[in-house]
């Protein structure tokens, strides 16, 4: 015997919502993370308007999720992502200015902060489904961005350890994309 459950008002259409965000977020990533890969190993104008832009991108996708995600909740700590997101991105072009360690300590902050967020939103949207990808990637975003302000001290810190960062957060976006297929049905 099988047991169907029927998601309540909003769930499905949030989570049918969030589920193409998803899939637009993993092919984002991967797209940013291959381009980035061969172009990281040496900060000039093209790498540092690369790093504006994933910050900018995570606005842009927490935009339509603060949107489309007001059904099941406050968009409160989502537009606590825009504002960090900006300021990042704002961070992030400053800091290519100078170096590869300020570059790494801005982008280890904004991970940090960005993670403590995505978790916090991930455990306040269990009920939603397909959220525990959600969770394991904001708490390895906080961990990751402490490395990498560990690493801007480093004699030759590396920004392809940030570059290398966009992979498994896409991967995650795909696993919670697809997870969230039948959430997103209704069911």
């Amino acid at each position: 015997m099988t047991m169907t459950t029927t998601a309540a008002p909003g769930f499905s259409t949030t989570a049918a919502a969030l589920r193409r965000l998803y899939f637009v977020r993993f092919a984002f990533a991967i797209v940013w993370a291959a381009v980035m890969i061969p172009l990281a190993k040496d900060l000039n104008p093209l790498t540092v308007a690369l790093f504006v832009l994933y910050p900018l991108f995570d606005v842009a996708a927490a935009i339509v999720d603060s949107r489309s995600s007001r059904a099941i909740g406050s968009p409160r700590l989502l537009y606590v992502n825009i504002a960090v997101s900006l300021l990042a991105a704002i961070g992030l072009g400053v800091a290519g200015a100078s170096d590869a360690s300020a570059v790494l300590r801005v982008w280890g902050t904004w991970a940090v902060v960005a993670g403590l967020v995505q978790l916090i939103v991930g455990v306040t949207r269990r009920k939603l489904g397909g959220q525990w990808p959600m969770i394991i990637s904001g708490g390895i975003s906080v961990l990751a961005g402490g490395s990498f302000i560990a690493g801007a001290s480093a004699d030759n810190p590396a920004l392809t350890n940030a570059v290398g960062y966009a992979i498994p957060g896409a991967i995650f976006f795909l696993i919670a994309a697809i997870r969230l297929g039948r959430a997103a049905k209704g069911n």
